[in-house]
């Protein structure tokens, strides 16, 4: 087998309106659409022509264009015939700000590739607003003389949009100045460290502009995605989801990860589609389906529910329907934990990206580990400091100032350090990264309250490590690839607890997010760790504040009970800077503290849903099964 097999999708789906390839991971779909990429470039210089591509920006085609450079840098990948065409830019920012898509294009792509800078076509934001229809129109004419666009990379919004061809965009449209929807805005809140930073308009191609493009590519990645695809690929042509014209082009391929297409049906309801081998795994998922769609419990199903609902051949090779209920609810049974390390003394280690991801995610799970007496240690991954208000930083450095003057101590360097965050952050415009002070001074906030919430649910001051994963330590949203330097920290911390457990954030759907960061650190630690001694510790793997497993995925499930989960808010209140309103908060209006205990309750009325025990809140976790990314 060779490597570039490996990146072969793990299924193509043809019922869908536009024909889709679904990857296990978002690494082996970026290394797919870079050979797709490269070899239009490689057909076009063979034929001594240019290869016209058609990018977007966004976190999505990050990989893409890392591989393409990988490529170039290690293959001989020669880019010197390719012109470019950017989808969009934000009007109002200057190329060199931040978030603009101009310098984040060169700065992940162009600067390492020999692509001929006149080649490079990106919008500019800053064309004065009595000049932009020329401007668009003189875009759209260096298209066509090009040749127009051969292959188009497009990325999808959660609210349908491809390039900021925002909901009713016109069909016919072209590259123009639109307006921004608030759910595009509030998406890219984190980017500008503020949905008030977010600019209100931006420059785009048109959805005629892009429907001219010989090939399409869409892609899409993370559980977030998945309400859109379904709609995109199932779901009917309208103007209210614009992905949907796509259905109408000659030549569009979707490429999504496992997360992203959860919702489609050939996914989530594959024998609603034709035949499927019936494991353990497909039998657990389509009896659990039954139960919600017939709103029954595991043991209250008949035979006649499996045949109104498609399930003919599940019930024929193995049922009846007692048999097949009675199966599935002692597997479920089996992942009621009470002791999730068991009985006797162990280590454990909870790997937490963020310093609350701790208590919010498995902070019951945590005091229960104490309460059984086990050494539970939790291993900070990063210092969040990017995640904390201006006002409450300026707020702090009053404080210290304050209570050294009272006290007698280094009042002249507290006062200097006070005037130096003040002053910087009024001279700080809008979107733009703090001075190293200023982000020192959020860290600490951050880590003194990861103090206080670990302590709260039982662990112990010195069981508590903080290791400032270098790929974070940029002082932007966006943060640097996984390094050696990173998966070492994580190393040397296992090898020198020796765990018997590690419990590490599984929110794996968001291919450039923290959570799967930190988690490719653990998970490459442990494979080395393996490799070495033989042996790793049990890794399980938890969700964070959005979402929780589906019921069929859940492997162990620990009961909490309402003084678990008093302790547990207990725990979480005492990250402040996070409390009432934090900074980065999604699109999810509920505090973190609301979001934990209603998805805890929430799995927990799920298993009373299917006829097992009721209990009051319930924390899911996953095995990790050894498989590298």
């Amino acid at each position: 087998m060779t490597e570039r097999t490996a990146d072969r999708p793990e299924m193509s789906i043809q019922s869908t309106a536009l024909p889709c390839a679904v990857f296990s991971t978002s690494e082996a779909l970026s290394r797919h659409v870079a050979e797709i990429v490269a070899a239009i470039i490689r057909e076009r210089q063979a034929q001594k022509a240019t290869a016209v591509l058609g990018l977007p920006t966004g976190s999505t085609p990050m990989g893409v264009y890392r591989e393409l450079v990988r490529m170039h840098q290690e293959e001989g990948l020669d880019l010197s015939n390719v012109i470019t065409f950017n989808l969009d830019e934000y009007y109002g920012l200057k190329p060199d700000q931040l978030q603009s898509y101009h310098r984040t294009m060169h700065e992940v792509f162009f600067q390492h590739v020999n692509i001929p800078s006149e080649n490079i076509h990106i919008p500019d934001g800053t064309i004065p607003l009595d000049e932009v229809d020329a401007y668009c129109d003189d875009y759209e004419s260096k298209i066509r003389a090009a040749g127009g666009i051969d292959l188009m990379l497009l990325g999808i919004g959660t609210n349908g949009h491809i390039g900021f061809n925002e909901p009713f965009s016109i069909r016919n449209s072209r590259t123009r100045l639109c307006t921004l929807d608030p759910i595009t805005r509030r998406s890219a809140a984190s980017d500008f460290f503020h949905e008030e930073n977010v600019p209100h308009q931006a420059i785009t191609m048109g959805i005629g502009t892009i429907l001219e493009a010989r090939k399409i590519l869409l892609l899409a990645l993370g559980q977030g995605k998945s309400s859109i695809i379904r709609d995109t690929l199932q779901g009917p042509i309208t103007n209210r989801v614009p992905a949907t014209i796509l259905q109408e082009h000659r030549d569009t391929s979707v490429y999504i990860d496992s997360a992203a297409a959860s919702k489609l049906t050939a996914v989530s309801e594959p024998w609603t589609e034709g035949e499927v081998e019936w494991d353990q795994t497909m039998i657990k998922r389509a009896v659990l389906w039954l139960c919600e769609k017939t709103g029954k419990a595991l043991l209250k199903l008949d035979d006649d529910d499996f045949r109104k609902h498609n399930l003919h051949q599940l019930l024929r090779h193995h049922g009846p329907a007692p048999s097949l209920a009675h199966r599935v609810f002692r597997w479920m049974m089996d992942t009621i934990e009470y002791h999730p390390a068991g009985k006797e003394k162990k280590k454990a280690i909870c790997f937490s990206p963020h310093p609350d991801d701790d208590v919010i995610s498995m902070g019951g799970t945590l005091i229960r580990l104490v309460d059984d007496g086990h050494e539970a240690h939790v291993a900070y991954m990063t210092s969040g400091n990017i995640a904390v208000f201006d006002h409450d930083a300026q707020r702090f450095a009053d404080f210290v100032t304050q209570y050294n003057r009272l006290f007698g101590i280094e009042e002249k360097k507290s006062a200097e350090v006070e005037k130096l965050v003040v002053e910087s952050l009024k001279a700080k415009p809008p979107g733009e990264p703090d001075v190293d002070a200023v982000l020192t001074i959020k860290g600490l906030i951050r880590r003194s309250e990861a103090i206080a919430g670990a302590l709260k649910a039982g662990c112990q001051e010195e069981h508590l490590h903080f290791l400032d994963l270098p790929f974070y330590r940029t002082g932007k949203v966006a943060k640097n690839p996984l390094g050696d330097e990173d998966v070492k920290i994580v190393k040397e911390l296992i090898l020198k607890v020796k765990p018997d457990q590690v419990y590490i954030a599984g929110d794996l759907s968001d291919p450039h997010g923290t959570h799967r960061v930190c988690a490719m650190a653990i998970f490459n630690a442990l494979l080395e760790i393996e490799a070495e001694t033989g042996s790793r510790p049990e890794a399980l793997l938890y969700r964070g504040a959005w979402q929780e497993y589906p019921l069929h995925e859940i492997e162990i499930c620990v009961p909490l009970s309402p003084n678990d989960m008093f302790k547990k808010r207990q725990a979480i209140f005492m990250h402040e800077s996070q409390k009432d309103s934090a900074l980065f908060p999604g699109t999810d209006p509920r505090e973190f503290w609301e979001r934990a205990e209603d998805r805890n309750t929430g799995t927990a009325d799920s298993y009373n849903k299917i006829g097992l025990p009721e209990y009051f809140a319930m924390e899911a976790f996953v095995r990790w099964n050894g498989q590298p990314l």
